[in-house]
């Protein structure tokens, strides 16, 4: 599961953090567990984000989320979730994704990179994502494969990539408003 998080767009100006319609924006994972594919989402996040496709350098986005809203298909997986053997919400409530560089890939489409911060860990990630105007709002779409045993999420017997496989693909849209 992961999250990363992630990520930008809008045709505002780019120093400024541009409003995200977060009833609209959504984290959502994909994951296998005994071959089986799994989703889940986590419910709450915050984003600060500033875009400008004719200036994508100059983008930046900084999002948290809230690690205790996650959302798997059970109660019960929801709550496993939150122990300390898999992402420790009582010490780690927060994961965190910061970019440190957005680089145009051409066709609507980018790439950014940055740290993203789970369970006290800190990695270099990097996201491809495309940008699609909707009204005067600018949808930012993208994935994020993330290895779950780099950040130490399903320790001890759960490190077995045999019942719950390594890689995560975290799939985020934020959508950006007054663009």
């Amino acid at each position: 599961m992961k999250h990363t998080l992630l990520l930008l767009a809008a045709l505002a100006t780019p120093a400024l953090a541009q409003p995200v319609d977060l009833a609209k924006s959504q984290l959502i994972f994909s994951m296998k567990q005994m071959g089986v594919p799994v989703s889940g989402s986590f419910k709450k996040f915050a984003a600060n984000v500033s875009f400008n496709p004719a200036q994508p350098e100059a983008g930046k986005a900084d999002i948290s989320i809230d690690i205790n809203s996650i959302s798997l298909p059970t109660a019960d997986a929801n709550a496993e979730a939150r122990k300390k053997d898999w992402f420790n919400t009582a010490q780690y409530p927060q994961a965190r994704f910061v970019s440190s560089s957005i680089k145009p890939l051409g066709n609507n489409r980018y790439q950014v990179s940055g740290k993203l911060t789970l369970k006290g860990i800190t990695r270099e990630v990097s996201a491809p994502f495309q940008i699609s105007p909707q009204g005067k709002q600018l949808a930012i779409d993208g994935a994020l494969p993330i290895s779950r045993l780099a950040f130490k999420i399903g320790e001890g017997s759960w490190s077995d990539t045999g019942t719950v496989a390594d890689n995560v693909d975290l799939k985020f849209r934020i959508v950006l408003n007054n663009v």
